[in-house]
């Protein structure tokens, strides 16, 4: 056990620190193939500015962030099309600000307060609307033209989840889905289950269906467990299509405490608790997600596809040999007595402009890129082929990341909780987190304890909303 948990931990640190400032790390300067690159070029003149009369082309922008997602720092990794596209038809620059997760909003405010402002970082629900109102970032809506062709497809996204008072908060470059439900197929086939992907297909991947496995899985006494320690609580809450907290149709942040569906989920989190299906934190440690996927000692890991996209090496040792297909993911399971659709934790991908920015065209710009490369049939294919050739992803995968691509964007459950001031945000957390199996909490009594709270807070955000819109 020891050994397996050392290869996890040293797993986990390397991805958690790809290109982390490390002094001795240089950046590789991987490129596309020729017909790869001339294809990107040709088709880039469809809906992108000429380069001499784009604003923002020839410059560098500074990108305030804990891993640089732009250059490569190892020859298995694949190029970011959109940042070769800024680069090579445009002639710009990234320039990484360095930070770490934990600090990055004290680092950032440190650099604001010293007048050295980088000029971008990544939007996520734990930006908005705390940060947003607390003037780190910029409103968006005089550099990005939601009514234009390039991103009119997000347009009603934005509006409804990350606007003030009609005002744009995000340049965002696509909606993702966040958790899905991983698994080792391996593993799945050694226990006799069904595959959680064909039963999603035949519409059979049901929270009972989930529960079942989870049972049959898990044995105490064997260190076996269902369900990695981590997140798997939102993930399913998520797949009930409420959160605790939403935003109404006229921009207030409302409480859903009292909703039907968080009622059925968090029965099934407090039966799965009480039945010791989740992996006790203190046994693995707080910082090893997904430990022991591969040796068959953890049954699903309910993350984020970060958490399988990358080389095939380090993958692999986490998940199971990527080479043999034994990863795959499906969809978190829905209520069977729900509403008959599946429904997945939707968070928008793309970027902020920092107060005080010094090149907010160049950040346009890249973004603009970026949205091209999600909405071009060429680049496209050619960032799936790169899945295929350098990730080793087969097309069940890919064709599953289209279907839990469509489902976030087709009923996107927006958790704002992270992004809700701290009192708030812990409040919640602890309502959603309060049942486990050394203390069994049933709902009724969890939210009877946090109601209070949660709707206090509620008001507070409230007032900030409505004085911001004022000013």
């Amino acid at each position: 056990m020891k050994r397996i948990l050392a290869i996890s931990i040293a797993v986990i640190m390397i991805i958690a620190l790809v290109g982390c400032g490390d002094g001795d790390r240089k950046i590789v300067r991987l490129t596309l193939d020729a017909q790869d690159s001339e294809a990107i070029l040709a088709a880039a003149g469809i809906v992108l500015p000429d380069v001499e009369t784009a604003a923002g082309a020839g410059t560098t922008v500074r990108f305030h962030h804990w891993v640089d997602s732009f250059h490569n720092y190892s020859e298995d990794e694949i190029v970011n099309t959109g940042y070769w596209t800024f680069s090579q038809k445009y002639g710009g620059e990234v320039e990484w600000v360095e930070t770490s997760y934990g600090t990055r909003f004290d680092d950032l405010a440190n650099l604001m307060l010293s007048e050295d402002p980088p000029d971008f970082t990544t939007c996520s629900v734990n930006t908005f609307p705390e940060k947003c109102l607390n003037k780190m970032f910029e409103p968006v809506g005089e550099y990005i033209d939601y009514t234009d062709p390039l991103w009119e497809g997000n347009a009603e996204f934005v509006d409804r989840y990350f606007s003030i008072d009609k005002e744009p908060w995000i340049i965002c470059t696509d909606v993702k889905a966040t958790d899905v439900c991983a698994y080792n197929r391996r593993v799945i086939q050694e226990y006799g289950f069904d595959d959680p992907a064909e039963l999603y297909y035949n519409d059979e991947w049901t929270w009972d269906a989930f529960y079942d496995m989870c049972m049959d899985f898990t044995d105490p006494d064997e260190q076996r467990y269902a369900l990695d320690g981590w997140a798997w609580q939102n993930a399913l809450i998520s797949s009930s299509g409420v959160t605790v907290i939403a935003i109404d149709e006229a921009g207030d942040f409302v409480s859903n405490i009292d909703a039907p569906q968080l009622e059925s989920v968090q029965s099934l989190i407090y039966d799965l608790s009480k039945n010791q299906c989740n992996n006790p934190q203190m046994m693995r440690g707080t910082e090893i997600d997904g430990a022991g996927i591969k040796e068959g000692l953890t049954l699903f890991w309910l993350r984020e596809k970060w958490a399988f996209t990358g080389p095939v090496d380090d993958m692999s040792q986490i998940w199971g040999d990527i080479s043999q297909g034994e990863l795959m993911f499906a969809p978190i399971p829905k209520d069977p007595s729900g509403d008959g659709n599946y429904y997945l934790g939707g968070q928008p991908v793309g970027y902020h402009i920092i107060k005080g920015a010094q090149n907010p065209d160049g950040v346009v710009l890249l973004s603009m890129c970026e949205r091209f490369k999600i909405i071009d049939p060429t680049v496209i294919d050619i960032d799936t082929k790169q899945l295929k050739e350098i990730y080793l992803w087969t097309d069940e995968m890919l064709d599953m990341n289209k279907t839990c691509q469509q489902i976030a964007k087709d009923f996107p459950i927006v958790n704002f909780t992270p992004g809700c001031p701290t009192n708030l945000a812990n409040a919640v957390n602890s309502c959603i987190n309060g049942t486990s199996s050394q203390n069994p909490t049933t709902w009724a009594q969890l939210k009877e304890s946090y109601r209070e709270q949660i709707n206090y807070y509620l008001e507070e955000l409230n007032a900030r909303v409505d004085g911001a819109i004022e000013k």
